[in-house]
């Protein structure tokens, strides 16, 4: 299994329609990839792993500064690890924990926000709740992971 930054471009767009296709409407990241096409940007938060040329698991890892963390302490540059998906007929087999092993390979510490039903996914991955906070939280479910 090798994980790949994904490139901005149509080709990239037209694989992340089979996510939305299998998926809840707010993880499809169609949208998200298609506004970073029109921005030009050259790297892609995008990352994931193809099987026989098809991309099966996909998520958007974004580094964030020191000056906008509010989940460790001291405030430190960080990952935010957005949208983990694994199309179906591909989950259960190492493709999510591969990507998220990846971003920890990275050497910076890791927030994400837990879907319900997940926690002992990211648990077994070495990452713990945040002790919720209704002001800072705003509905989410916050998991950290430090290296």
């Amino acid at each position: 299994m090798h994980v790949e930054q994904l490139k901005i471009n149509y080709k990239t767009l037209d694989e992340f329609k089979k996510f939305r296709e299998n998926g809840l409407e707010e993880l499809a990241m169609h949208e998200e990839l298609h506004s970073k096409l029109i921005e030009n940007l050259n790297l892609s938060p995008f990352y994931g792993i193809y099987d026989d040329g098809k991309l099966v698991a996909r998520m958007s890892l974004y580094k964030m500064d020191a000056k906008y963390d509010r989940y460790f302490d001291p405030p430190q540059d960080h990952h935010e690890l957005w949208k983990l998906e694994v199309l179906p007929g591909y989950k259960g087999k190492g493709y999510g924990s591969a990507l998220v092993r990846y971003a920890q390979s990275l050497g910076l510490p890791i927030k994400t926000n837990v879907r319900f039903g997940a926690q002992d996914f990211f648990i077994k991955l070495g990452f713990s709740p945040v002790k919720y906070d209704p002001i800072r939280d705003r509905g989410e479910n916050p998991y950290i992971w430090q290296p």
